[in-house]
């Protein structure tokens, strides 16, 4: 019996050694950090310096929470579908009909676009947003378009709000010039500017606050999870709410699909005051295509979202499933102003870190400390999410998409797409080009002009091939030019269910 507690003593005791251990290095860890950072903020001039001590209490912040984190952020065994009452099909929303003031529910929200993004991963430069992706209409010109169709039907005031970056910001502001006489007023603010850190130290690869040279690559914006507190920061949520605004809705530029819902609005503001929803996510059913995309759980009794950077390994086969987790977040998010401002005042956003890992170019491995935005929904009362049509979802990631919304197969009516009433089915065709069409200049190039796809079920395209004018895609058409050979699509081919592969050209005589 002694010796049983001699052991569990001694046990203890070393247990509580390494936890001393371990403690002093998180210690050191830290204060090695806060002195490089302060290091840095001297080489700063004063105005500059000043936006980045906000910075950088914030990067404090996730940084000695990321220290104190042991192992995955959830356990698994606790993790349980949502109530069916707290995702609601949006079947149900519609139903309720709207309201008969339609402005009085417009004037109390504004659009925010996350405005982050750069188009490097598209082979363009500069932002994102101001890509072309429709009759010459960028990202940007759409939701400008789109916010002031609202404005001007229901003479209402919606305004846009861009959260940009530091890699975005300069370019995006140069270009708001042109929208000075629409009818839609336009703010902006900037992500936090974080430093990446080492992997093996873990302090700053930066050697000063500058961006460019040396510097070019040791600066992150830290994931749009940030927006509570740099939303907060700028004085922008205290200007809204003065202004009588209660929600904002929230999505990324690059959603085609996010357009102003006036059935969700009409919902939020039905809400009796002491039950109001702070946050609607809006989630859409899962296909292959959407495995890694995050999903809503119950968990300790709160909605929460679960990300694929969150799911401990053994589990990510079942976190894909599309069995288990049915629905995913199309980031189309719905947030209460002065729930905002309560939480961000209080600290009580507890938002989960996603740790992501890079090498850089020269080979350097570094570690990004991210959060997202919907992960605070487990914060907000009677937060829910809501199932909505695919519709919503439209993202312009890659170059197969831009094929897809820049083709036949969707309409536009005042910066918004909707599915071609002649598409038979409403479901999107699967397109896959391969690695000469990434580039949007290289894309562009290889089309004469935009192929007819209103019948196209699947479009799979590899290899050095261009299309003529007037091209018709039908059913399931996979078209191969293998190394060293090319083809060329003629002008008015109709090809229905097809293979092409081998070589074909076209020469002019």
């Amino acid at each position: 019996m002694e010796v049983c507690l001699v052991s569990v003593t001694f046990a203890d005791l070393t247990r509580g050694a390494m936890t001393e251990f371990q403690e002093k290095l998180r210690q050191q860890h830290e204060e090695s950090m806060h002195r490089e950072l302060e290091a840095l903020l001297n080489t700063a001039n004063k105005p500059e310096a000043e936006i980045s001590r906000k910075d950088f209490n914030g990067f404090k912040d996730i940084f000695h929470r990321f220290l104190q984190v042991k192992g995955p952020s959830v356990d698994w065994a606790k993790i349980n579908r949502p109530p069916e009452d707290s995702v609601q099909p949006y079947e149900k929303i519609k139903a309720k009909g709207l309201p008969d003031n339609i402005s009085a529910s417009l004037n109390k929200l504004a659009v925010v676009k996350l405005n982050g993004g750069l188009g490097t991963s598209m082979g363009c430069k500069g932002p994102k947003s101001l890509i072309s992706v429709r009759n010459e209409n960028t990202f940007l010109d759409l939701t400008v378009q789109q916010i002031e169709h609202l404005n001007k039907t229901f003479n209402a005031d919606v305004p846009l709000v861009l959260m940009n970056s530091f890699n975005t910001d300069e370019d995006t502001k140069k270009i708001l010039q042109k929208y000075k006489h629409h009818r839609v007023n336009i703010h902006t603010f900037n992500q936090s500017r974080y430093p990446r850190i080492n992997k093996e130290s873990l302090l700053p690869i930066a050697k000063n606050m500058g961006t460019s040279g040396e510097n070019a690559e040791a600066w992150y914006p830290p994931g749009h999870g940030d927006i509570y507190a740099s939303f907060s920061n700028c004085g922008l949520l205290d200007k809204l709410i003065a202004e009588g605004k209660e929600y904002i809705f929230v999505s990324n530029i690059d959603n085609l699909g996010a357009t102003v819902d006036l059935f969700i609005l009409h919902h939020l503001m039905s809400q009796p005051a002491d039950k109001r929803c702070e946050f609607i996510m809006e989630v859409t059913d899962k296909t292959r295509a959407d495995v890694k995309g995050g999903t809503l759980i119950q968990y300790e009794d709160h909605l929460r979202l679960l990300e694929i950077a969150q799911v401990p390994k053994a589990h990510v086969d079942e976190f894909k499933s599309v069995t288990k987790f049915k629905i995913f977040n199309t980031n189309n998010l719905w947030i209460s102003l002065p729930a905002i401002k309560r939480l961000h005042e209080k600290n009580a956003m507890d938002l989960e870190i996603i740790v992501n890992q890079k090498t850089l170019d020269g080979g350097l491995n570094i570690i990004q400390l991210e959060t997202a935005v919907g992960a605070a929904i487990k914060s907000f009362n009677n937060a829910m999410g809501v199932n909505v049509p695919r519709s919503r979802f439209l993202p312009v990631k890659t170059s197969s998409d831009l094929l897809l919304v820049m083709s036949n197969l969707y309409s536009m009516d005042a910066g918004s797409l909707t599915m071609s009433k002649k598409r038979e089915f409403p479901t999107t065709p699967h397109v896959k080009l391969g690695s000469s069409f990434t580039k949007v200049q290289e894309f562009l190039t290889r089309f004469e002009s935009i192929p007819d796809m209103l019948e196209l079920d699947h479009l799979t395209v590899s290899g050095d091939v261009t299309f003529g004018k007037n091209v018709s895609l039908k059913g399931t058409v996979i078209i191969i030019a293998n190394h060293g050979d090319r083809i060329d699509i003629p002008a008015g081919a109709m090809l229905e269910n097809k293979i092409v592969s081998g070589n074909l050209r076209i020469l002019d005589h």
